[in-house]
């Protein structure tokens, strides 16, 4: 079992780049696996994380509702915004500057084999995260993520999540905001869920900028913690 994570910090980087990276090591991975299995080897499988700060993008799973972008063709293009159908579970979601997007592409075999686990320990290092900075989040019953108030009419999010996986690999993964324009989240309806806001750590801490590397420092630790890794 292999409890390594290799970091890389991918910097601004447009989705569809991002997303073919992202699949190239996850076919990797899963290859290795499956080479393993035929050939009864014991190659240990590589574990990753990838930070990224994508573009303003609009991203649907693969369960989601097209009528839940509001926006067409034309008025996407007038916001500096793409496009894209995906392969996550979840349904549609923003992803922008000021934003930290996390994609753990992980062979789930070198921890523990259960997805349901993973998203709650995906959730918990955000919730520890904004604990620090003196934020009480949690869980919405039924919804995917990271709220704050959930349960009551102020809910709302801060971090969305949806993964994909296949032979126990990850990809795809959570997407924090921290220092967002959150009039982007107002051409969608955001995962499907009507009714609910979604909100910024800058904007929830009343300052105008939150520093980002400090934000991902802290989401390392708790990742390292929960899945008692070592990030490389």
């Amino acid at each position: 079992m292999n409890k390594k994570i290799q970091l890389q910090d991918l910097g601004q980087k447009d989705y569809k780049s991002t997303w073919e990276y992202q699949e190239e090591i996850f076919k990797d991975i899963v290859d290795l696996k499956i080479k393993n299995r035929r050939e009864e080897l014991d190659l240990p499988t590589p574990n990753y994380l990838l930070f990224v700060e994508h573009p303003h993008v609009y991203t649907l799973g693969k369960s989601g509702d097209l009528e839940n972008l509001l926006l067409n063709e034309k008025q996407l293009e007038a916001k500096g915004a793409t496009f894209y159908k995906i392969n996550r579970g979840g349904d549609i979601t923003y992803h922008g500057p000021g934003q930290i997007v996390g994609y753990p592409i992980l062979d789930l075999e070198n921890f523990f084999t259960d997805i349901h686990k993973y998203l709650r320990l995906l959730e918990e290092s955000i919730i520890l995260t904004l604990a620090e900075y003196g934020l009480e989040s949690g869980r919405s019953e039924g919804e995917t993520g990271v709220w704050l108030s959930a349960g009551t009419p102020f809910a709302r999010k801060i971090c969305a999540m949806g993964v994909r996986a296949s032979r126990w690999v990850t990809m795809h993964g959570f997407a924090l905001n921290v220092n967002v324009d959150l009039g982007y989240f107002d051409n969608i309806i955001p995962c499907g869920i009507r009714g609910k806001g979604v909100t910024s750590l800058n904007v929830e801490l009343g300052v105008e900028k939150v520093d980002e590397g400090e934000v991902k420092a802290k989401i390392l630790k708790h990742l390292k913690d929960l899945f008692e890794a070592e990030i490389v």
